[in-house]
């Protein structure tokens, strides 16, 4: 049976370690860039009541990772960085599953639907839902906006010719 796998890249084990090591750095580098821009925005203070910071943040989580992404494809070139926003992906989708389960109750989004539950959560700048102690567009937007951001960025930024 083991005779008609094919296995597609012919990569070796120790190739493939290297390239989940690499995507895990990536990784990290795109939440680093996220935490210098949240940092910041702690730093000065940012009123919590306004929307006016969190739709600044919301584009810095984006364009901060994306440049990150960009420069680092300059400085060293590796083709998995622009596979990170699958990271994005999965945290984002773990999240859902997590405000789903929490309970409503008043102040928490109460007699909301999945849809309401989740829009609020992660989307709505003015009408927070309460769940997750007001940190869903920390952990369920800009997290994986992160994320997306760094692989754009990696993206524009790496060329084949630089790689070889």
């Amino acid at each position: 049976m083991a005779e008609g796998v094919e296995i597609r890249g012919n990569k070796s084990l120790p190739d493939l370690g290297r390239e989940a090591l690499s995507f895990t750095f990536h990784t990290l580098f795109a939440v680093l860039a996220l935490v210098l821009v949240v940092g910041t925005f702690a730093l000065f203070h940012a009123p919590d009541d306004s929307s006016a910071p969190k739709l600044l943040c919301t584009g810095l989580a984006f364009l901060v990772p994306m440049l990150t992404g960009f420069l680092m494809m300059k400085v060293r070139p590796n083709p998995v960085a622009s596979y990170v926003w699958i990271s994005g992906m999965i945290i984002f989708s773990l999240v859902c599953v997590w405000v789903l389960d929490l309970p409503t109750g008043n102040g928490l989004c109460n007699d909301c639907g999945a849809f309401d539950k989740l829009w609020r959560t992660f989307f709505s700048i003015d009408h927070n839902s309460g769940l997750m102690a007001g940190d869903g567009l920390l952990i369920g937007t800009w997290t994986p906006l992160a994320m997306i951001g760094y692989a754009v960025g990696a993206k524009f930024g790496f060329t084949e010719e630089e790689a070889i």
